[in-house]
């Protein structure tokens, strides 16, 4: 073992991979990981375990190098270990070292929004005759920047990469690490001001990627931006190129034009790029400037109009959105159709790795385009991370995949030429019980395998963003610290949002419990391979062989529950399997639990029945949510306190103490104990309202329209003619009602639908599946989505119209409604 200390440049490797997240491992033997302490994770404490693992290079930060760790750290074999002062900066700077190998040109994309949609686009429309390296996804943070850079190698002509900062004085390390040859700045918007004392300021430091660069693209429209080019990067960049564009009255270097036809937009360039003109099939504002971004680039970069056109036919919208829905047989499938390269293989075999609804694992991939590696030397490496990743079947589709078969060794393979012999000839059902990975590059039209695979219902779904559950996740440990455990509430079907699907996300974050209702609840997690602690809220003696079978621990709350489940566990006389039990004393709420008067009776039966196991003890405050229930809430901690500490005292041992839900986490930090219990925040609304901005939106429930009537004033819509046409109307009817939890105290008026962009009122009675709406004023054709509720309608505005609260509106989401997880 060697421990190379004090260092501050670049680290010397020969591992291919680097790894930040210990939970994304492919090959331990090729790694180096990167021990990174955050605000809300530190990865030193997963060192042993990737050493476990295979792992025998590690960068450790030198604040973390304490003298315990040394001596662990000293009993470890053929490992090297480099101390640093920041983990984030030797990444960056060891992926410097090997951006300086080459010399190949390299974009480098900044903007407030559709920085990632015109990297995809690029790598698309620039694809045929290049061998492109980009950004997988959105990775264009610290981390995520050298991350991409390092798959750069020297079968690559050209690379393109997005670069996002949050706050000042970023960017400067990211031109190091990108070094692009060309720049493009897509626009300036809100996202990240709070990080930077002005706009102007954030303009500046995204400016400061170019500092090198030979040419710049950017829209003049945005005159802020067109400003700080010339006050700011012109000095520094004398030598710098500029392509702006923009309309007819900015002056810019290219007019843009747009003229729009029933179907399609005109886009027309004139100027410095010459005269040209294209056609496309998008048509609103933000897509048709992505569009010109890559346009202005392909005309610089060498390309005709007539390249450029037939390339343009061939572009799609890009979905960024990696997504899990149910499938055919009792399966779930993993689509994540939107490119195939083996970077993004590997990150969608690592969603793959931490599904656990199904035992079985299969892949559908096609084969890997444009990567400049040899066939066999692609495939192996392929065939290694489908094997490191134990997956149990492979459907390969695709010509050089299928010559590539006996690299291979996959107990279960089959090969298909293309995308429509696998669907006229493959055995539908053969593929059962299994988690199906849908993985494949564009040519392949792999949407059509998802369509086929996945469970035909009807057109509302409930779309559950698992980046915004982590990012809320993540808000509330930062609340709760470091040192305080959280327990997760998945009852009522996860609020609604899918227990076992929710409850994978958070094993994979590693919450410290989860909580549920009903015994069948912990069962259903437990049969869907969740392993974490689970504490059942109302567990009944019915029910307590499933639970020692499970083993999931039950919430004690009375005389009766506590002298049923003595009874039980001495008649069962196998106490190293017994489950441990969660108490709960009544401070105030007055629903469950063990008020004063039974403290007696419960310290004598505790003492007499050491076999009885005392995980938790735990309270609820009532009014945790409303400032003017402080002093109540002050003084149930103080009872709670009075009473597990004369718990504790009587078994003699410690306890996890817990009192906090998600409004008390924000509103009584001084009371988090050693756990708190987050529900109703994690999906998104912040119950106090303090702070409601700091969390994101989980949940959105969407339908589709399945008829639109026109009609004349004075006739009347659905039962008993409540909805009164005042004028000549457009109606539309949509694919939802009160069956799928869409509330009857919505209609007439009440409830309002998103239409493209257009609130539109609900009109007449909800019925039991459908509800008709008022899109007189709205651009909408039969077999649009439209968004029932999300960011464009917010939960709690629709629950407040109706006077309830998003609680009841979430698990009032009837179970027929298809729900549909996804990451960006």
């Amino acid at each position: 073992m060697s421990i190379i200390e004090n260092t501050t440049g670049p680290v010397e490797t020969q591992a291919a991979y680097l790894l930040t997240d210990s939970r994304q491992l492919s090959f331990p033997e090729q790694s180096i990981f990167f021990a990174i302490k955050g605000q809300r994770h530190d990865g030193h404490q997963f060192l042993t375990e990737l050493y476990q693992k295979g792992v025998r290079e590690f960068v450790i930060e030198a604040i973390s190098f304490t003298d315990t760790l040394r001596e662990d750290l000293s009993k470890w074999d053929k490992t090297r270990i480099w101390v640093v002062p920041s983990s984030i900066k030797a990444l960056q700077k060891t992926v410097m070292t090997h951006r300086n190998k080459f010399s190949i040109p390299v974009i480098g994309i900044v903007g407030s929004n559709g920085k990632t949609i015109v990297k995809e686009w690029l790598a698309q429309l620039i694809a045929p005759g290049q061998r492109v390296v980009a950004s997988p996804k959105s990775y264009n943070s610290q981390i995520g920047v050298p991350l991409s850079v390092w798959n750069i190698s020297k079968e690559h002509t050209i690379g393109i990469f997005e670069a996002g900062i949050s706050q000042a004085h970023e960017m400067e390390y990211l031109q190091q690490v990108i070094q692009p040859t060309t720049g493009i700045f897509t626009n300036i918007g809100s996202a990240h001001d709070n990080g930077f004392r002005s706009r102007k300021q954030k303009i500046t430091e995204k400016l400061r990627l170019f500092t090198k660069v030979q040419k710049l693209i950017y829209r003049k429209d945005y005159t802020e931006i067109d400003e700080e080019i010339s006050l700011i990067l012109r000095p520094v960049n004398p030598f710098l190129k500029t392509i702006s564009w923009g309309n007819s009255n900015s002056a810019a270097d290219v007019e843009i034009s747009y003229t729009f036809k029933r179907t399609t937009t005109v886009v027309t360039l004139t100027g410095l790029l010459g005269n040209s003109r294209f056609e496309t099939s998008f048509r609103d504002e933000a897509s048709l400037e992505n569009l010109v971004h890559c346009i202005v680039f392909l005309l610089d970069f060498g390309l005709n109009e007539t390249q450029i056109q037939h390339r343009i036919e061939l572009l799609r919208p890009v979905s960024m959105r990696l997504e899990l829905k149910e499938g055919i047989n009792h399966c779930y499938i993993i689509d994540d159709t939107y490119n195939n390269d083996v970077q993004g293989l590997s990150m969608a075999m690592n969603f793959l790795g931490q599904q656990e609804q199904r035992k079985l694992k299969t892949v559908i991939l096609s084969d890997v385009l444009q990567t400049g590696q040899a066939p066999a030397e692609l495939y192996h490496t392929i065939a290694k991370l489908l094997r490191e990743k134990s997956v149990d079947r492979l459907i390969g589709i695709g010509p050089e995949i299928t010559s590539q078969s006996e690299s291979f060794f996959i107990e279960k393979q089959e090969f298909y030429k293309n995308t429509e012999s696998f669907l006229r000839e493959f055995p539908y059902t053969s593929l059962h019980d299994s988690l199906v990975l849908i993985k494949g590059a564009r040519p392949f039209s792999f949407e059509k395998i998802v369509h086929r695979l996945q469970q035909k219902v009807h057109g509302t779904v409930l779309e559950i963003n698992l980046d915004a559950l982590t990012h809320n996740l993540n808000f509330y440990k930062s609340k709760a610290g470091q040192g305080t455990k959280i327990m997760a509430m998945v009852k009522a079907f996860a609020y609604g949002s899918g227990s076992s699907e929710v409850a994978a996300l958070l094993q994979y974050h590693r919450v410290d419990y989860l909580g549920v209702a009903y015994t069948d609840e912990g069962v259903a997690l437990r049969q869907s391979g969740i392993t974490l602690p689970v504490m059942v809220m109302n567990a009944t003696p019915p029910t307590f062989d499933l639970l020692w079978q499970y083993k999931l621990e039950p919430e004690i709350y009375s005389r009766s529950i506590l002298t049923e489940w003595i009874d039980y566990v001495n008649r069962r006389d196998e106490p190293s399997a017994t489950p441990p039990v969660h108490l709960k004393l009544d401070t105030g709420m007055h629903r469950l639990g063990f008020v004063e008067s039974d403290y007696e009776w419960l310290l004598d039966q505790l003492t007499q029945n050491p076999g009885v196991r005392i995980s938790s003890v735990f309270s609820h405050l009532v009014g945790a949510d409303e400032g003017e229930h402080n002093a109540f809430s002050k003084e149930q901690y103080r009872r709670f306190i009075e009473g597990v500490s004369q718990i504790e005292q009587a078994i003699g041992y410690p306890v996890i103490k817990h009192i906090l839900n998600s409004a008390g986490i924000v509103r009584f930090p001084e009371y988090r104990l050693d756990m708190v219990r987050l529900g109703i925040g994690m999906y998104g609304v912040e119950a106090t309202n303090r702070e409601q901005d700091s969390l994101q939106s989980v949940g959105t429930l969407k339908t589709i329209v399945s008829q639109i009537k026109y009609l004349s004033a004075g006739e009347t819509v659905g039962y008993s003619r409540k909805g009164q046409i005042t004028h000549d109307s457009a109606i539309a009817t949509l694919a939802i009602g009160y069956a799928d939890g869409y509330d009857r105290g919505l209609g007439n008026g009440v409830g309002k639908i998103s239409v493209n962009g257009k609130l539109c009122p609900t009109i007449g009675n909800i019925c039991m599946d459908m509800t008709m709406i008022d899109v007189t004023d709205a651009e909408v054709e039969e077999g649009d989505e439209v968004i029932v509720f999300g960011k464009e309608v917010p939960i709690t505005d629709l629950a407040k119209s109706i006077g309830t609260i998003p609680y009841e509106v979430l698990t009032g989401i009837g179970e027929r409604v298809k729900r549909v997880f996804y990451k960006e």
